[in-house]
């Protein structure tokens, strides 16, 4: 079996050798600068993993892995776009280098170039393949959709947020399980249960997200600590907070939430102090941990060697450690 870091340094230079040689070229460097901005490259990697659970000739699966990379960083452009984000893995954004119009229309490019990137996927799997691809690509919008739904309610329940970032972020982690197993010829319901493993690994690295932006380090997180605070961002800290605060904390919630020409230090300095208060930083990582278990409990169900989990168990417990 290949180690976590063979398989990303195979997904490195694949994405290095990506080249779009149609012009006009004003189309598609936007596209090679967002590819060239670096990250993770977790789901690609996380479906070459479930391939080689079975086999070991992962190449063969390198296309359909690129197409989902692909098609991660085209909803990266987009949101960052929808965001007004002005930097992205410390690089100015695609609309900032270039203009809106620019990127949405690169963006757009860019979500077809993932199709037929795909679309490279051997015959035998290429129809399951794509109607996962495809639902999961509309669920990401449906995550998007209700995300932005959230920025104007204050009585988003704790179901309804777990729904929002299972759509938005789990089901591609899921999606890149299930489609190397099934490129793989895994067993169907091996494929489901890795696919399950996604989604509750997908929700644990959100909420791990949730936490990072409160009480991580600036140094590693990459961007600076308490940006969901000063945004009024939806998370299941802010939620819980609501949910949770006695009349005294209502009232300073209601203070600093939407208020404009505030300080920026001391509302997050307020708020996390609510937070404190609720110790919900601790509620937070106990259903991350739920989530994590439950994760482990579909590696466990699946009908091969406990010790080819190794790798997959190895990467999980790092994305659960994580300081960025």
């Amino acid at each position: 079996m290949y180690t976590f870091e063979e398989i990303l340094r195979k997904i490195e230079e694949a994405v290095r050798g990506i080249r779009f040689e149609h012009s006009p070229h004003s189309l598609f460097e936007p596209i090679e600068y967002t590819l060239a901005l670096g990250g993770k490259r977790i789901r690609p990697a996380l479906m070459l993993m479930a391939y080689n659970l079975y086999k070991e000739d992962v190449e063969r699966a390198l296309p359909t892995a690129l197409g989902l990379e692909i098609f991660h960083n085209f909803t990266l452009l987009h949101d960052d776009l929808m965001d007004e984000a002005d930097m992205r893995r410390n690089k100015p954004t695609v609309h900032k280098v270039w203009n809106a119009n620019t990127a949405i229309l690169s963006g757009d490019a860019m979500l077809i170039a993932a199709y037929q990137w795909i679309g490279q996927t051997e015959a035998t799997h290429l129809k399951p393949i794509l109607d996962l691809f495809t639902q999961t690509a509309m669920e990401i919008c449906e995550g998007q959709q209700y995300d932005m739904e959230f920025e104007t309610r204050q009585d988003v329940s704790v179901d309804e947020y777990l729904e929002m970032i299972r759509l938005k972020t789990a089901v591609l982690l899921a999606c890149a399980l299930k489609m190397g197993a099934i490129l793989a010829h895994a067993p169907e319901a091996d494929a489901e249960h890795l696919y399950q493993f996604g989604i509750e690994i997908g929700l644990a690295f959100q909420l791990q997200d949730d936490l990072l932006d409160v009480y991580g380090n600036a140094a590693t997180f990459g961007k600076n600590i308490g940006g969901d605070i000063l945004c009024d961002k939806k998370t299941y800290l802010l939620i819980n907070a609501f949910r949770k605060a006695d009349e005294r904390q209502q009232a300073i919630l209601a203070q600093w939430i939407g208020a404009e020409g505030v300080d920026p230090q001391e509302k997050i300095a307020s708020v996390k102090a609510i937070y404190d208060e609720l110790k919900l930083k601790d509620l937070c990582e106990e259903k991350m941990r739920g989530c994590y278990e439950a994760g482990m409990a579909h590696l466990e169900a699946l009908t091969i060697p406990a010790e080819r989990l190794s790798v997959l168990k190895g990467v999980c417990a790092k994305l659960m450690n994580r300081e960025s």
